[in-house]
């Protein structure tokens, strides 16, 4: 490769922002070593390119992208015409009414009361980085893709967590490792559910769940929940291909199904030949008693797909999943796996069967649990001194969220209560976006503001700062109405 080639390369690159914003390219000794020429041949087309004005070159520091080609292409990304109106695939077109875009939230926030997101301070830096040393360093036999369904040795840590923790009993064969639970939820959709089907749902439930599934065609059955989550007895007049429950810690509203509607609901999927889905995603955060037995521990589950995460209890950033998948599904579902990526990645994998089998994982998650109770507990002493009666709490037996009810304000308040809370640094979020919004056209709302309330990520110190924030929030409201 020439010094004219590397020009051009290195040009193209540059106006097509692979650099980023004032990013710095290699420096000449590395990308010489990087592309087997000499120094002299890449010391060539850099001195080109920075008396063209697309780099800059400063003694002893590598070159960094002129600011003036990072403005052109940066006034060239906002110019480029809409794909509003590009011709899609029908699922591309489903996609379109789907789930919204990923909006960053405000840096400014005092408290953000995101569920899903965890503390930082909680993850075993130590712990994980001496299992992803181990698993990189470990001696390299071979360098090739490997079992679609997972590392072997994963399989069989995983197996033994959920049996002692669990109470799931299952062959090693039966697990699949997935990049974390949507992806799980991605290959049931893509194997049991065709345009057309029907899928239950929880109403309100898990919106990326609903709109995974419906996103092949398939059409949501809502099934109203209560206090003791899915209302089983008005599945009697329903059939479906599959339905997806939370039965342990029912999302959002936190309610555990009791004994006599999880046999109720296998019932109903022996009778329509269809599928249960179980997202046990944050069984180990159980407050009042041991985590209850998910559905796949009964008898007569053998139409039950579990679906587990290290995201609530490790990190969301790790993508590690997996499915329990009835025997006889087991080679579709690596077949499955295998066409969307292959597999997931094998340090992850080695250094995770390493902390399950030391037993470092299970004495992480007791740790955690104990931090998440005290926070749980921060959140609720918070919103009792700041609210009083005026605020209803649901949920808070388990998982790492709540729901609080302000019964005095109404539904029809709840967008100008959120902007004003996120004016003043709180972030929260409704409850009322998780109801059905297919079966009608729009969304039923419950009756007053309801807001999922995660705690994870906060100390005890930003959750009092945030519910303080928060009540102002809500006089002012209150103030501005009258």
């Amino acid at each position: 490769m020439g010094a004219r080639q590397i020009y051009e390369t290195l040009r193209d690159q540059i106006m097509a922002r692979v650099y980023g914003t004032d990013g710095l390219l290699p420096s000449s000794r590395a990308l010489a070593d990087e592309l087997g020429v000499s120094r002299s041949t890449v010391t060539v087309a850099y001195e080109q390119l920075a008396a063209e004005g697309f780099i800059e070159i400063r003694h002893g520091a590598r070159p960094r992208v002129a600011s003036a080609v990072v403005d052109r292409g940066r006034n060239r990304a906002t110019s480029r015409p809409s794909t509003r109106n590009a011709r899609l695939s029908k699922f591309g077109g489903r996609l379109r009414e789907g789930p919204p875009g990923w909006t960053e939230p405000p840096r400014a926030l005092v408290a953000n009361f995101r569920y899903g997101d965890l503390a930082p301070s909680d993850f075993p830096l130590l712990a994980w980085k001496k299992a992803m040393v181990a698993a990189m360093t470990r001696k390299v036999d071979r360098l090739a893709y490997a079992d679609p369904c997972g590392s072997l040795r994963l399989r069989s840590a995983l197996q033994g967590y959920l049996w002692r923790s669990r109470s799931v009993r299952c062959d090693v064969d039966q697990i699949v490792v997935v990049n974390g639970s949507q992806q799980g939820l991605d290959i049931c959709a893509r194997l049991i559910l065709d345009a057309g089907d029907r899928f239950v749902m929880e109403d309100p439930g898990y919106l990326m769940a609903r709109y995974t599934f419906a996103a092949t065609g398939a059409v949501a059955v809502p099934i109203p929940v209560d206090a003791d989550g899915l209302d089983t007895e008005r599945l009697a007049t329903v059939e479906a291909r599959l339905a997806y429950v939370t039965p342990s810690h029912q999302y959002p509203l936190g309610g555990v199904l009791p004994i006599g509607r999880r046999h109720q609901l296998l019932a109903w999927a022996r009778k329509c030949d269809a599928y249960v889905i179980e997202d046990d995603y944050d069984s180990e955060y159980r407050y009042d008693t041991k985590p209850v037995p998910p559905l796949h521990a009964l008898e007569d589950s053998d139409n039950v797909v579990y679906l587990g995460t290290v995201s609530k209890t490790l990190s969301p950033t790790l993508r590690i999943g997996y499915l329990v998948v009835p025997p006889g599904l087991r080679s579709m579902f690596a077949a499955a796996k295998q066409i969307m990526d292959r597999h997931t990645p094998l340090a992850e994998q080695d250094a995770l069967a390493s902390m399950l089998e030391s037993g470092t994982y299970d004495s992480h998650v007791k740790r955690v649990r104990r931090r998440n109770a005290e926070r749980q507990q921060a959140l609720l002493d918070a919103l009792g001194r700041r609210f009083g009666d005026r605020v209803r709490i649901d949920g808070t037996a388990a998982g790492l969220h709540i729901v609080a009810w302000f019964d005095d304000l109404p539904q029809e308040r709840e967008e100008a209560l959120i902007r004003m809370a996120w004016s003043k640094g709180v972030g929260v979020y409704p409850v009322s976006s998780l109801f059905d919004r297919l079966r009608t056209g729009r969304r039923p709302q419950p009756a007053t503001v309801g807001l999922v309330m995660g705690y994870a990520a906060l100390e005890p110190a930003l959750i009092e700062r945030g519910c303080k924030l928060l009540a102002q929030a809500v006089d002012e409201l209150a103030v501005r109405r009258e």
